[in-house]
């Protein structure tokens, strides 16, 4: 299955349930004041919030105004449009550290472990030499689980034992990997409770630890947030943000879920970008977003 064809299985649930009725709903009405309270309410129905919902039928009533569109379909492009640049990066995810640092947070059962070893396959794909840190030092068996990636996907693991300081083992992988020629180096970290302040604190020393272990080293921060969660993950992400300095998203779970339009309230509320999406649980069912693609899956009635 091709990545289109994937990413578009991967939303039929999100397609079914809302984004498919809308397009439908939109293509088949005159442009009215009714056609745009229908829209809001089942933007919501989506899962994109209420604010981001008011906020989209806003800018497609001006958009609809100021180009002089006539016709649904003319709309509907016009909402694919705006949801294009709403959940467009402003800037490239950073990926040529010298090595680069990525920090993977998020509570715990969000698929975070698995997450990193999709990720690392996907970079190893990519040609890029893969190191990973276990920095889960306080859940039982972690860094043998880790392990067990590690040795599937074919990459380097650093690992200390359990209880141990996870900022040391990020230190001693950041420079284990300067030294090894490695490019990129992907941290696990403990799944984290958001409301338990001492260790919110404890990912920002990560975060500063992993930047001093290596002067070209640059740092990622991805926060993996689980999409059937919908609204709640975005309550969740904000204390993230604030303590980790989070970069990017990678939202878990978007084949098991209709509240696809989370990714959408993401990054209109928090400002930070999906990087990467689930799409399933096979290890290449992680995949590098692209607004355009996601759009389109959104929408698109075959595929």
């Amino acid at each position: 299955m091709g990545f289109f064809e994937k990413l578009g299985q991967s939303l039929k649930k999100t397609r079914d349930s809302v984004f498919g009725a809308i397009g439908a709903m939109i293509t088949a009405s005159e442009i009215t004041d009714e056609l745009y309270d229908d829209l809001e309410e089942q933007l919501i129905l989506a899962d994109v919030g209420a604010d981001v919902a008011m906020d989209l039928v806003e800018r497609l009533r001006n958009k609809v105004k100021t180009e002089h569109l006539k016709t649904g379909d003319e709309a509907l492009a016009a909402l694919k449009e705006i949801l294009c640049e709403m959940l467009t990066a402003e800037q490239e995810l950073y990926l040529s550290g010298n090595p680069t640092v990525i920090m993977v947070i998020g509570v715990n059962g969000v698929g975070k472990t698995t997450s990193i070893a999709k990720l690392a396959r996907l970079y190893t794909q990519q040609g890029k030499k893969v190191m990973l840190a276990a920095g889960d030092t306080f859940r039982a068996a972690a860094a043998e689980q880790l392990s067990v990636w590690a040795e599937r996907v074919g990459v380097a693991l650093v690992q200390h034992s359990e209880g141990s300081d996870p900022a040391a083992v990020i230190f001693d992988a950041v420079q284990s990997a300067k030294a090894k020629g490695c490019d990129i180096v992907i941290c696990d970290t403990a799944g984290r409770l958001h409301n338990k302040k001492n260790l919110m604190n404890e990912l920002s020393k990560i975060s500063r630890v992993a930047s001093k272990a290596c002067e070209t080293a640059t740092v990622e921060t991805l926060l993996v947030l689980d999409a059937i969660t919908g609204q709640n993950a975005i309550n969740q992400a904000s204390q993230f943000i604030d303590a980790a300095g989070a970069t990017g998203i990678i939202l878990t779970k978007l084949d098991g879920t209709a509240k696809g339009g989370a990714a959408i309230g993401i990054k209109a509320k928090l400002g930070l970008p999906v990087r990467y999406v689930g799409v399933g649980e096979g290890m290449d069912d992680l995949m590098e977003f692209d607004p355009a693609a996601f759009v389109d899956a959104l929408f698109k009635s075959e595929v």
